[in-house]
C-alpha cells in the first residue's frame, strides 16, 4: 500500500569549497605545485605572476545591465568594484625570490635501465633477447625476480605473442642472474644468496660451509639454531662464526643499493624554523604562497558580453561565470590552507617548546591529534592531514611533523612521558645487550621498571616492533 508522509533530517553535507580545501591541506607543496600548474592550464580565468592595474580603469563604475534575464547569474557580483573586492582578485601572497628553499636532484640511469644495457653482452638470439627483457622488466626494485616461471611463460603469450617452453625461461632466468649486482633475478632470498656464494673462491674453507648453509640449512640459519648447525656441518663454533660472519656480508636487495642512488626522493620542507637568541621563530616556505589572482580579461569579456541578449551569449556568460567561480574558489583554497597550516605548525611549536629549543628527543612531550585539534577549534581529521605529509627544517634535520606525536605514559613519579622517550631507552637497551644472550621481552620490562618506567611486555613487545627490532631469539650472535 502506497502512502505519503514528511519526514525532518538534519544532514552534514561538504560543501564543493570545503572538500577542495581538505584536499588542498593534504598535498605536500611539490604536489601542490603540480596541482597549481593543473588548475591554471585548466582554467583560463586564473592567471599567475603580477599584473598592473591601472588606477583609473578600477575606478569606473559598471552600470547594471538587464539585458540577460536568468536568476541563475548575478553578472553585478563581477563587474562592480564594490562587490568584488581587491583581496579577492588579488591574493597578497608572492614569491620572496630572494629565498629559495628548493633541494635539487640528479637523474641517474634507473636500475632496469642499467640491467638492460648488460644484456646486449650476452649471447642471445633475438627471441631470447626479447625474452631477457621482459624478465628485467619483471624483477622489482629490490633485485628480485617475484613471478613463477609458469607465470612468466603466460605472460609472454599473452602480452609479447611468444609462445616458449619452461626450460626457455629457465635459461634465460639463469643469464640474467650472471647479469651485474650480483644476486639480481633471485626468486628467494636463499637463491640470492647462494648466488653471490658462487660468485666467491669455493676453495676458501668459510666460502664453503657458508655455501653449505645457505643450500641445505637455510631454515636451521634463518631460526638462529646455531648448535643444529655445529652438529649438521660437523665444525666448530670458531669455523661457523667465521662462516655467518661471511653472510652477513652479502647484499640480501641486490637491487637496493643501485636503486637509493637512482631515486629521487625529493623533499621539500614546508615549514622552516629558525632559532635565534633564545626565541623560536617559524615561517612557511615561500614556495606555499603562489602568486593567483583572477583574471581580469574574464571580467571585461563578462561585462562585453552582457551587453548583448543572444542566446549564444548567455552561454558565453554561463562560461565565464562558471570559471570565475572555479578560480575564485582555488585562490580561497590556498589562502585558507595557508591559514591552517599556520595556526597548526605554531599550536604544535608551542606544545613542544622544550624539544625545539634544544633538538633532545626526551623533551618531546606526549601529543596526540586532538591536543593540537582543541587548541586551533579544528577538526581532528583536519589536522591528521597536516601532520601527515608535511616536513619542517629545524636546526635539528627535517622532520616530519607526524614524529612529534606521541602516546604519553607515566613514570614513578607521576609525570607524564612520551613514548617516544620510552623507545629510545629502549633502543639503547638492545643495543647494549649481550649479543650471546639477548633480553626477552620481559626482562626489557624489568629492567625499564627499575629505571623508573612503568612498561608492561605487551608494550615492550609492540615498541620493538615499531621499532624493527627482531625478538630476543632472532637477536642471537656467536
Amino acid at each position: 500500500m502506497l502512502k505519503q508522509n514528511l519526514q525532518i533530517k538534519l544532514t552534514q553535507k561538504l560543501s564543493p569549497q570545503q572538500i577542495q580545501l581538505m584536499k588542498m591541506i593534504q598535498l605536500s607543496t611539490l604536489e601542490l605545485e603540480q596541482k597549481i600548474e593543473s588548475e591554471i592550464a585548466e582554467n583560463p580565468a586564473l592567471e599567475s605572476g603580477r599584473e598592473q592595474v591601472n588606477n583609473s580603469e578600477s575606478e569606473i563604475e559598471i552600470i547594471e545591465s538587464e539585458k540577460i534575464t536568468t536568476d541563475e547569474i548575478d553578472i553585478d557580483q563581477y563587474l562592480s568594484d564594490d562587490e568584488v573586492p581587491a583581496y579577492k582578485l588579488y591574493s597578497n601572497n608572492y614569491l620572496n625570490k630572494d629565498e629559495n628553499n628548493s633541494i635539487p636532484f640528479s637523474g641517474g640511469v634507473t636500475f632496469h635501465q642499467y640491467l638492460s644495457q648488460q644484456i646486449v653482452n650476452l649471447i642471445l638470439t633475438d627471441t631470447e633477447m626479447q625474452i631477457a627483457e621482459f624478465i628485467i622488466g619483471s624483477i622489482d626494485e629490490s633485485g628480485y625476480l617475484r613471478r613463477t616461471n609458469e607465470e612468466l611463460v603466460d605472460d609472454l603469450a599473452f602480452t609479447q605473442n611468444l609462445v616458449v617452453e619452461n626450460s626457455i625461461v629457465e635459461k634465460i632466468i639463469k643469464s640474467v642472474q650472471s647479469l651485474d649486482p650480483v644476486g639480481v633475478g633471485a626468486r628467494s632470498l636463499q637463491e640470492c644468496l647462494k648466488l653471490q656464494l658462487e660468485k666467491k673462491d669455493l676453495n676458501r674453507p668459510e666460502v664453503n660451509y657458508a655455501l653449505k648453509i645457505i643450500k641445505n640449512h637455510f631454515n636451521e640459519f634463518s631460526h638462529k639454531h646455531y648448535n643444529k648447525l655445529q652438529e649438521r656441518l660437523g665444525i666448530d663454533e670458531k669455523k661457523l662464526k667465521t662462516a655467518l660472519d661471511l653472510i652477513s656480508k652479502l647484499n640480501p636487495k641486490p637491487g637496493g643499493a643501485l636503486t637509493s642512488n637512482t631515486e629521487n626522493n625529493q623533499i621539500v620542507p614546508d615549514f622552516i624554523l629558525k632559532l635565534e637568541e633564545g626565541n623560536l621563530y617559524v615561517k612557511l616556505n615561500n614556495r606555499n604562497e603562489p602568486q593567483l589572482r583572477v583574471s581580469n580579461t574574464y571580467k571585461d569579456m563578462l561585462y562585453s558580453y552582457s551587453e548583448s541578449d543572444s542566446k549564444s551569449n548567455k552561454e558565453a556568460v554561463q562560461f565565464i561565470k562558471q570559471k570565475l567561480d572555479s578560480a575564485q574558489w582555488f585562490i580561497d583554497a590556498i589562502r585558507q590552507r595557508y591559514q591552517t597550516l599556520n595556526l597548526t605548525i605554531n599550536a604544535i611549536l608551542d606544545h613542544q617548546r622544550e624539544y625545539f629549543m634544544s633538538g633532545d628527543e626526551k623533551k618531546l612531550k606526549p601529543m596526540i591529534l586532538k591536543d593540537i585539534a582543541e587548541k586551533v577549534n579544528m577538526d581532528i581529521s583536519t589536522i591528521s592531514r597536516v601532520a601527515n605529509s608535511k616536513y619542517i627544517d629545524t636546526p635539528y634535520g627535517t622532520k616530519l611533523l607526524k614524529t612529534f606525536f606521541s602516546e604519553g605514559l607515566k613514570n614513578n613519579e607521576g609525570e607524564d612521558v612520551s613514548s617516544i622517550e620510552i623507545k629510545k631507552i629502549l633502543e639503547q637497551f638492545i643495543t647494549d645487550e649481550n649479543k650471546k644472550k639477548p633480553l626477552t621481552d620481559q626482562v626489557l620490562s624489568l629492567m625499564m621498571k627499575k629505571k623508573g618506567y612503568i612498561v608492561a611486555r605487551r608494550t615492550i613487545a609492540k615498541y620493538r616492533e615499531q621499532l624493527d627490532i627482531p625478538v630476543a631469539r632472532l637477536r642471537k650472535e656467536l
